[in-house]
């Protein structure tokens, strides 16, 4: 502790004020706990607001209005071409959907009564957060939730620049580069990359493995693998980045022994836990070889007074599992039974067509030598998906093949992300197939592929 730094006694203290922070504070306010968020930035929102998750699909809705309007000239419609203006693009984005939900959520506190005080939170030991930084002070704590997220992460020898993007840089929509090359065929590329794509870029995509979204079902994945070997100018699998050197045209990339140029790089290689330098020495605490800090079901570390949730605590790193863990611990904290036990956290890829996934998937059961029954919908089969002009789709269920009973769910195609729900409540409440077939959906819609893919193992 800093000679003169303020000293303070609070109930809770929540490093980081990302989702998985601002949900657990907020819970703990409601709960009757004194609560002081620390945050560098001195922000609610976290990565998921500002560089993440909601810019990026702030992103997404212009690359689909932009396809919609090309497609619209299928059934008669043509706009022209279209016209992008980056200034009101990014004004937009950061004014009227980051800023906006930024007040929100401090509106939230603020009636709360959930302080947000700026600086870096470093443990001094398993009762004391030092704050570095313009507001220094020291935080005494009957417990404290670990909330400090993830970070892009880089390629060995690979520094980023104004050329050599990673995805925080890339969602600034800095210029759209005439060459784009991509590195890295997760999520967080195929998103991007389809968003540069529909700006006018001509992206080349790289991916070391066979496929691309690597562990998601196959038959879910090929829908967007079609997608974008059209929408990019190269899809490489299989392929690895040997070489990058920057060169007064532009990067030089060398990928299978070939070199080639572009004009930017945004790599996409996945996101690292931040959780070097908390001090976390200084606890009983424990991070695993990744970083990752150990939690039990109740999101509590090996140091009884420590907890922590969302992306420092591994995977998924997904906001939505994030929140919920901070639920869970504030719940702990104050003396209520509360564990993170849910039997699923459904994952979403954003792309067009989104893919959608909870529970047990196929590639899992087969990895795992299960026996599952599996039932498909496809969407050319689909009435609201013909009305839509999007049959590219599939809806599948993956089930027990004893009980009947909804072991896991997949959905291919425009709105999965917001189908799965269904699919996710259906696990969760450990609900039958037959519970599904029986479930009167509204016609003509695409929630009715769920109905649909459950009545094909009734009739088998």
């Amino acid at each position: 502790m800093v000679m003169g730094d303020l000293v303070r006694e609070v109930d809770v203290v929540v490093v980081g004020g990302g989702p998985g922070g601002y949900s657990a504070a907020f819970r703990c306010a409601e709960l009757g706990l004194e609560t002081v968020v620390v945050d560098a930035g001195k922000r609610l929102g976290g990565a998921c607001l500002f560089e993440g998750c909601i810019p990026s699909k702030a992103l997404l809705h212009v690359a689909a209005v932009l396809g919609e309007a090309e497609r619209a000239k299928e059934f008669g419609v043509d706009f022209g071409p279209a016209r992008v203006s980056l200034d009101p693009l990014r004004k937009w984005k950061s004014e009227r959907v980051i800023a906006r939900l930024a007040r929100g959520l401090v509106g939230v506190a603020r009636s709360k009564g959930v302080e947000v005080v700026g600086g870096r939170g470093v443990f001094e030991d398993a009762r004391t957060v030092r704050v570095e930084g313009d507001e220094p002070q020291a935080l005494k704590f009957r417990h404290v939730i670990v909330a400090t997220g993830s970070a892009p992460a880089r390629l060995r020898g690979v520094e980023p620049s104004e050329r050599v993007m990673d995805s925080t840089a890339a969602l600034e929509v800095p210029e759209v580069p005439e060459r784009l090359l991509v590195v890295g065929g997760g999520y967080i590329g195929l998103e991007l990359g389809q968003v540069y794509a529909a700006l006018g870029s001509a992206v080349t995509l790289v991916e070391m493995t066979d496929g691309l979204l690597p562990g998601a079902d196959r038959d879910l994945v090929q829908w967007v693998a079609r997608r974008v070997e059209k929408q990019f100018a190269a899809v490489r699998l299989n392929a690895r980045l040997e070489a990058l050197r920057e060169t007064a045209g532009g990067v030089e990339a060398t990928v299978g022994g070939a070199s080639l140029t572009f004009d930017r790089v945004l790599f996409a290689v996945g996101r690292r836990p931040l959780t070097e330098g908390l001090g976390l020495e200084t606890t009983r605490a424990k991070t695993d070889a990744r970083g990752f800090l150990e939690v039990d079901a109740r999101c509590a570390t090996a140091e009884p007074r420590i907890f922590a949730v969302g992306d420092a605590t591994g995977e998924p790193m997904l906001a939505h599992r994030a929140m919920r863990q901070g639920k869970v611990a504030a719940e702990v904290i104050a003396g209520r039974p509360a564990a993170f036990d849910n039997t699923v956290v459904p994952a979403v890829v954003f792309t067009d067509p989104e893919i959608a996934w909870c529970g047990l998937t196929e590639t899992r059961a087969a990895a795992e030598g299960r026996t599952v029954r599996v039932a498909k919908f496809q969407w050319a089969a689909s009435g609201r998906a013909a009305t839509l002009g999007r049959s590219d789709g599939v809806t599948k269920l993956v089930v027990d093949p004893e009980s009947g009973r909804l072991l896991g769910a997949g959905i291919a195609g425009p709105g999965a992300g917001e189908l799965i729900a269904e699919a996710a409540l259906a696990v969760e409440a450990a609900l039958l197939a037959e519970d599904l077939a029986l479930t009167i959906h509204t016609h003509p819609t695409l929630s009715e592929t769920l109905m649909e893919a459950a009545e094909t193992l009734l009739r088998g």
